[in-house]
C-alpha cells in the first residue's frame, strides 16, 4: 500500500479542494506557464468557445514574438506549447472538433517561425509539433471537413516543411482525406512539379556554398528541395492509396537498383501479392553497377 505522503492523485484529493486551490495559487506565483494552464482550465469550465478564445490569443502572442530562445529557456517554451496543444486536444476537440481542427492548423503554423528563433538541438520543440500532426488525424476524422479543402490545407503545409514537422502529415490525414482528398492532393503536387522554380538573373543569384562542381546557388538548392518534397509526398500518397506502381514511378531506373530503394519497392510488391516482380527488383539490385 502506498504511503499517505506518496505524490499521487488519491492522496492529493484527500487534501480537499480549498487546500489544493491554495497550493496551486502558491505554485503558480511567478510561473507564467502554470498560470496560463490554470486559466485554460477555468476557461474550459466556462465554455469551449472561451477556451478556444484563450488559445487563439496565446497563439497570436507566440507568433508575434521575435526573441531568441536559448537552451536555458527552451523548456519553458516547450511547456507552453504543450499546454496549448493539450488544451486543443482535451478541451476543444471533444466538444467542438471543427473548432479544434482550425486551432490545430493555427498551432502548426507556429512551427516554422518558432524553430527559426530557437535552439532546438535536442529536438524537443519540433517534437511538440510532430505530436500535434498526429493529433490532427483524430481531430480531422471527428470534424469531417470537406476532403478537397483539407487537401488544400495539407498542400500548403507540405510547402512549409523545412524542419520535418509535417513528415507524418499525409499518413495521419489519409483517413480524413479519403479517395477524393488524396486524389486532389496528388493532382496539386503533380501540377507543382511541372511548374518551373523562379530563377533570378545572373547578378541576383545568391551563392550559399561551394561543392565539387563549383558554387551552390540558393535557387538550385530550392529547386532540389522542392523536387524531393514532392517526390516523398507522392510516395506517401501512393502508400495511402495502396498504389505500388505509383510509388515505383517516383524513382528512375538507376535509383531502383540501389539496395535501399530496391528493398522498399520489393516490400510493397510482396504486400501486393506480386512476388515475382519483387524478386526481379532484388535481382536487378544485386547486379554490379559500372
Amino acid at each position: 500500500m502506498a504511503s499517505k505522503t506518496t505524490l499521487n492523485a488519491p492522496n492529493l484529493e484527500a487534501l480537499g479542494a480549498a487546500r489544493l486551490a491554495a497550493l496551486l495559487m502558491e505554485i503558480s506565483e511567478g510561473n507564467a506557464v502554470i498560470k496560463r494552464r490554470l486559466r485554460l482550465e477555468l476557461a474550459g469550465e466556462q465554455s469551449p468557445a472561451e477556451v478556444a478564445r484563450q488559445i487563439r490569443k496565446r497563439l497570436q502572442t507566440i507568433a508575434r514574438s521575435h526573441s531568441f530562445v536559448d537552451w536555458q529557456n527552451r523548456k519553458a517554451l516547450v511547456d507552453d506549447l504543450q499546454a496549448q496543444r493539450r488544451a486543443i486536444v482535451d478541451q476543444v476537440a471533444k466538444r467542438t472538433p471543427a473548432e479544434a481542427l482550425d486551432l490545430m492548423w493555427r498551432f502548426l503554423e507556429l512551427a516554422k517561425p518558432v524553430l527559426e528563433r530557437a535552439d532546438d538541438s535536442n529536438g524537443a520543440i519540433v517534437g511538440v509539433f510532430q505530436a500535434a500532426v498526429e493529433d490532427l488525424g483524430d481531430i480531422a476524422e471527428a470534424a469531417r471537413p470537406d476532403p478537397t479543402q483539407l487537401a488544400d490545407e495539407t498542400f500548403r503545409a507540405l510547402l512549409q516543411n523545412e524542419y520535418g514537422q509535417y513528415d507524418g502529415l499525409i499518413q495521419t490525414l489519409a483517413p480524413a482525406l479519403g479517395p477524393v482528398g488524396l486524389d486532389h492532393l496528388k493532382q496539386r503536387l503533380v501540377a507543382l512539379s511541372q511548374e518551373p522554380v523562379p530563377k533570378p538573373a545572373g547578378k541576383d543569384r545568391r551563392i550559399i556554398g561551394y561543392g565539387a562542381g563549383g558554387p551552390l546557388y540558393a535557387d538550385e538548392m530550392a529547386a532540389r528541395a522542392r523536387a524531393t518534397s514532392i517526390r516523398l509526398a507522392l510516395q506517401r500518397i501512393a502508400d495511402a492509396q495502396g498504389d505500388v506502381d505509383a510509388f515505383i514511378a517516383q524513382y528512375d531506373e538507376p535509383a531502383r537498383k540501389l539496395p535501399r530503394i530496391a528493398a522498399a519497392i520489393a516490400r510493397r510488391l510482396l504486400a501486393a501479392g506480386r512476388a515475382e516482380e519483387a524478386w526481379q527488383i532484388i535481382e536487378a539490385a544485386k547486379r554490379p553497377r559500372y
